[in-house]
């Protein structure tokens, strides 16, 4: 499995969630809004979830072992990162 593609879609609010990151994985699937969040122990990702109706939050799509989830983290990370810093310098 190759993510092929990254979009991130900065989140212009303050809060918590400072992008929502689409990933294309293959170039044949793609998996829409893996939230980017800012957490006390540093960035992170949450894979989209859906409320069910006992009120808790269940992901739609999700890794299925904690290596794959690291090695999408790390790629959403350092693109989050890139874009983060590209705007910054058009800001200049």
């Amino acid at each position: 499995m190759q993510i092929t593609d990254v979009r991130v879609r900065k989140v212009a609010k303050e809060g918590k969630m400072k992008a929502v990151v689409s990933i294309t994985i293959d170039d044949e699937f793609v998996v829409h809004d893996i939230k980017v969040i800012e957490g006390e122990k540093g960035m992170f990702i949450a894979m989209p979830s859906r409320k069910s109706t006992d009120g808790e939050y269940r992901d739609i799509a999700h890794p299925l072992n904690s290596a794959t989830r690291d090695r999408i983290q790390t790629i959403i990370l350092n693109k989050y990162e890139e874009a983060m810093a590209e705007d910054s310098e058009s800001a200049e």
